[in-house]
């Protein structure tokens, strides 16, 4: 026969709570127990060691009050004394709840803070097997109501923590949407800023070709004149000073006047022939770094050996000039220059 412990558990109570519903019933029988668990099925459970001793127990009398010839005059007129009540019960005086041990009522004094306590001689009936049923059926559809409210409070808990993830994940993605459209701003402005840097470049390489063509034009007319005695014609003179003045214009106006933090290179292989290579240096970057890129580029090159030339303005730059910046030898923002290697 399985014990009132067992029981208890196998209806689905706690076992913390069974113990307590035992001890506190003083192990009187199932049906004490399951109306403790009932009464406290919410109450914290407490130190079982602290019990209000301070409450009567309803099987105790205490004749000492009376005289003993008092109780015999009594007892042999056939009146029964106070002493010889027997107390079925204990009530609370200040709620009139009844309670049929003193656990119980025990239990009530630390719930309610009532303090006020009789004993009584209502007799507090046991529960019928209809009623046992009854009582059971009800805790247990009290049970299954808790479950479905505890499910129902994480089905609830769990759609917002879903509702979170999703905004959390749609935050993210437009982020991640944001980042890609700057890349892509900053990539075209580059390629923006480089095709603008190409274009000038190509204009000044159109430039200095145009004026070598007319200076060479220029000479062979100067020479031809001096070959055949005649004076030189006005208008190459005025033509050399007026070219000999936008080359110092053009000159000015391509010099550092403003700082570029970057400086971009064009540069083609005196012995011509394949495409130029091009790169984008710092401006305080000096020219040997243009050698070293460049001989990474083809074999053909010696950092130590090569030189550099600018069509336009004409300048040189030689193994003396490669410990100078980019920006120090006017090269800034753009150039184009013509590698020469020793043959």
């Amino acid at each position: 026969m399985a014990s009132d412990k067992d029981t208890l558990l196998s209806m689905g109570f706690d076992s913390s709570r069974v113990e307590w519903a035992l001890k506190a019933t003083n192990n009187r029988g199932l049906q004490p127990a399951m109306d403790h668990l009932l009464q406290h099925e919410n109450d914290p459970i407490p130190d079982l060691t602290s019990l209000n001793p301070s409450i009567p127990n309803p099987t105790s009398s205490d004749p000492t009050d009376e005289d003993e010839e008092d109780v015999d005059a009594l007892n042999s007129l056939g009146v029964a004394t106070a002493g010889a009540i027997e107390a079925k019960s204990i009530k609370c005086s200040e709620c009139g709840k009844i309670f049929k041990n003193t656990a119980l009522a025990n239990f009530h004094a630390e719930k309610s803070g009532h303090d006020q306590f009789e004993e009584s001689t209502e007799e507090i009936k046991p529960l019928t097997e209809s009623e046992k049923a009854q009582k059971l059926a009800d805790l247990r559809d009290k049970l299954a109501q808790k479950r479905r409210l505890r499910a129902s409070e994480e089905a609830k808990e769990h759609q917002a923590n879903e509702v979170l993830r999703r905004k959390a994940g749609k935050d993210l993605n437009k982020l991640k949407e944001d980042i890609k459209i700057k890349q892509a701003e900053k990539e075209a402005e580059a390629k923006k800023r480089e095709k603008i840097e190409d274009a000038k470049a190509r204009a000044a390489i159109k430039a200095q070709i145009e004026a070598d063509k007319k200076a060479r034009a220029e000479k062979a007319a100067r020479e031809k004149a001096l070959r055949d005695g005649q004076p030189v014609p006005a208008t190459l003179s005025s033509s050399s000073s007026s070219l000999s003045t936008t080359t110092t214009t053009t000159t000015t106006t391509t010099g550092p006047s403003r700082e570029f933090k970057e400086t971009r290179l064009q540069i083609r292989m005196a012995s011509g022939g394949g495409q130029p290579y091009t790169t984008t240096l710092p401006s305080d970057a000096p020219l040997r770094e243009v050698a070293e890129f460049l001989a990474a580029q083809t074999l053909s090159v010696d950092v130590e050996t090569v030189t550099f030339t600018q069509s336009f303005p004409r300048k040189t730059f030689s193994q003396s000039d490669f410990s100078k910046s980019l920006k120090e030898l006017g090269l800034t923002p753009s150039a184009v220059l013509i590698a020469s290697t020793p043959t």
